[in-house]
């Protein structure tokens, strides 16, 4: 289903500077509508920028991006989506690489750059560089966006998946903002909104440290704030050897409850559990809705106006024919009237799009279930945790932790493995924010997750 109003979503973001780096060359910006005229003309807009070419570099291609790439598609979005944000990045773009020639101590000025915009119609999607723009729904987590890389690019040319290549660095990126006066920019979408619909952006700080599954469980279990700083903290204990930042965005709320349990509802074919009042009903309406309704009022407004002309000729007039002249020119006027809302309908719809049709990419999936077997892997990353502090002596506010972990394991015992993961995920954030609390530079964890390989 579309969204209507403008503010059903729910939006939280974090960035941190990570482990190993002194500064965070990461820079991102949030900006939603402030009305439903707002949100109908330009959207919600989310951006992420992981800058390059040295801390002071870095941190300047970062946040030039993100304070001129939403102010410029504000500016052109009358134009449309495609050529506004299309417009947006070639000119930050240029914004930056003028920039980077200016000074002598600004060469390798560069940034990546992903932003999602949400409209009436769908989703936006702009990108250059690895940062990377997901969609988590119904148990799956797809990456909207194609890392401008040097690994991904061999491997759509050798037609092969990322992870079948080896011995090629994943962090060689093959495009940015600033890098060259012109920059080619993927645009992409509308992808059509649902109902607890999310959308994640991150830098390569998150996507290098903490695999896919596991950042679909995470923000599909937990409001966005939470899960922002989850993912933020997780990627830290992975190792943290990036700046790391993080936005999600739910739509509409949460979906149904059960839905993401990691099973399915079982209906037998035939049975009238099979065939609900409501879904019948919507199936009805909507077949109702795509009828040609125009040509059908016309061919009826056509034959009661032959009829009146027919009764007039045999004049057998008085309030048959009346009754058909009137009908018949309210259903040519519903007619004529249906077939001007169509055309505006299409014309706009022609407007979203580029002159050659649209393509919806989906570069990559992963189903993330929220099921007893990631429940018990987080219980046990959980404890492996737990003992690394103890161990080093660093203080943890254990009654909430426990607590939540009371909590989780009662709802597993009932089988509601959202629910359970979601408590978990809440307990272990207690001990992940002593850990950032205590945690040096120098030290060292063992990986509670399976890395990503590409």
């Amino acid at each position: 289903m579309r969204v209507i109003g403008f503010n059903e979503i729910e939006y939280a973001s974090h960035t941190d500077v990570g482990i190993r780096r002194s500064h965070n060359q990461d820079a991102h910006v949030v900006m939603p509508a402030a009305d439903d005229e707002h949100w109908r003309e330009v959207g919600h807009v989310f951006l992420v920028a992981d800058g390059m070419g040295g801390h002071a570099v870095g941190e300047l291609a970062s946040k030039l991006a993100v304070d001129n790439i939403p102010h410029i598609f504000s500016k052109y979005a009358q134009e449309g989506p495609i050529a506004a944000l299309r417009r947006a990045f070639s000119e930050a773009n240029l914004i930056i690489h003028t920039r980077g020639l200016q000074n002598r101590e600004f060469k390798g000025l560069g940034t990546t750059g992903t932003a999602i915009v949400l409209r009436p119609e769908g989703v936006w999607v702009g990108h250059v560089g690895d940062s990377r723009a997901y969609r988590i729904r119904g148990g799956m987590i797809e990456q909207l966006s194609f890392d401008h890389s040097l690994l991904w690019e061999l491997a759509r040319r050798q037609r092969k998946s990322p992870e079948e290549l080896t011995g090629i660095q994943s962090n060689i990126i093959s495009r940015s903002l600033g890098s060259m006066e012109t920059v080619q920019v993927d645009v992409e979408g509308p992808h059509p909104l649902e109902r607890g619909d999310i959308f994640l952006l991150c830098s390569d700080g998150l996507s290098g440290q903490v695999n896919d599954r596991v950042i679909g469980s995470v923000v599909a279990a937990l409001p966005p704030k939470e899960a922002v700083q989850f993912l933020v903290h997780l990627a830290n204990l992975q190792g943290g050897p990036d700046n790391t930042t993080v936005v999600v965005v739910r739509v509409g709320g949460e979906p149904p409850p059960g839905n993401m349990d990691g099973q399915a509802d079982v209906v037998f074919p035939g049975s009238d559990d099979a065939r609900p009042l409501v879904p019948r009903l919507a199936v009805l309406l909507h077949g109702l809705a795509r009828l040609p309704w125009a040509f059908l009022l016309l061919a009826l407004g056509i034959l009661l106006e032959g009829t009146a002309v027919a009764l007039a000729a045999l004049e057998r007039g008085g309030t048959s024919m009346f009754g058909a002249f009137m009908i018949g020119g309210l259903a040519l006027l519903g007619g004529i009237l249906t077939l001007m809302v169509q055309n505006i309908r299409e014309t706009r719809k022609r407007s979203l799009l580029p002159e050659e049709e649209r393509i919806l990419q989906v570069y990559r999936q992963a189903a993330c279930p929220l099921d007893a077997a990631i429940y018990e892997r987080l219980v046990q990353s959980a404890q492996t945790l737990e003992e690394s502090i103890k161990q080093r002596g660093w203080d943890y506010d254990a009654k909430t932790y426990q607590d939540r972990l009371k909590h989780a394991a009662q709802k597993f015992k009932q089988q509601h493995f959202r629910d359970a993961f979601r408590e978990q995920c809440r307990a272990m954030l207690v001990l992940m924010e002593a850990v950032h609390h205590y945690r040096g530079k120098n030290e060292d964890f063992q990986p509670l997750w399976d890395k990503p390989t590409s």
